[in-house]
């Protein structure tokens, strides 16, 4: 989860791209503690390809039009997370009154917000080999659900999703949201859990997991976390303290990981409930 910005302090900052091996180049947005995308601003990036640029003012008031700009500009490029993104409903996952389909992050309270929708695209752009049906994703920092909702429904009945975050307010308000949602089966039917817990230590009781993604920034890569990584599986991870990359690790067969930085991001810590909520 991306950290609040401060009230009437608003800005756009463009992520440098950091590879360490060829493939696809696109920018990536990220939110600094004391910056917010204003929905009034002109958003601009640089895509490092062709260095091509393009803005776009306003917001989008549905879910379709949101996913078809990600689509125009490359941030979405698979069929399947467009659909997925289109089934679960970011409008029940966002506080009553804010602008559910605009590209920004938003504050949810407790020091904490909703991502972005063009990072939750990155994200499950990344993971999309690794969320097929009957597979098993863990979302450490689970925040409203959304993310896992969505995982949820790429792995299906026969997978299994759990979420995990240390905000108890937050998991019992994810769960009410992904009650309204498409997902609402694969909760009642116990192939989706969210559980308050040290996302740290992940959720070894349903280990090893395909896919795991976590929504905070760690000063590398937790062991717990490394051990519940199936091979074969791949991990999605901001590391750092101020300077942040989004990491990709993947985890060999042989139980050897290879680990690359897809972009240049800003979370709030990987911590402590206690340490999330000591200016709140």
């Amino acid at each position: 989860m991306l950290s609040p910005p401060h009230a009437g302090c608003y800005a756009v900052a463009l992520a440098a791209v950091a590879l360490s091996r060829p493939r696809p180049l696109y920018s990536s947005l990220f939110q600094h503690r004391s910056l917010a995308f204003s929905s009034r601003a002109s958003l601009r990036f640089n895509l490092s390809s062709g260095m091509e640029h393009f803005s776009t003012k306003g917001s989008m008031d549905k879910k379709e039009g949101l996913v078809e700009q990600l689509k125009h500009y490359g941030m979405i490029k698979s069929d399947k997370v467009a659909e997925v993104m289109q089934i679960v409903d970011r409008g029940l996952f966002v506080p009553e009154g804010s602008p559910a389909y605009v590209d920004s992050p938003m504050p949810i309270g407790y020091n904490a917000t909703i991502s972005a929708p063009h990072m939750h695209a990155t994200c499950l752009e990344l993971l999309e080999e690794h969320l097929q049906p009957g597979m098993r994703a863990l979302d450490v920092g689970s925040g409203t659900g959304y993310l896992t909702a969505c995982f949820a429904m790429m792995v299906g009945p026969q997978g299994r999703t759990v979420g995990v975050e240390h905000i108890p307010e937050l998991v019992a308000s994810s769960i009410n949201s992904i009650k309204r949602s498409a997902a609402s089966s694969l909760l009642n039917e116990g192939s989706l859990s969210v559980h308050a817990a040290d996302g740290r230590k992940g959720w070894p009781e349903l280990a090893p997991y395909d896919a795991i993604h976590v929504g905070a920034a760690s000063p590398d890569i937790p062991r717990a976390l490394l051990e519940q990584l199936k091979p074969g599986g791949r991990m999605v991870i901001p590391v750092g303290n101020f300077f942040q990359n989004l990491k990709v690790v993947d985890k060999n067969d042989d139980g050897s990981v290879h680990v690359y930085s897809e972009a240049s991001v800003r979370f709030v810590p990987l911590t402590s409930r206690a340490a999330q909520l000591q200016d709140y």
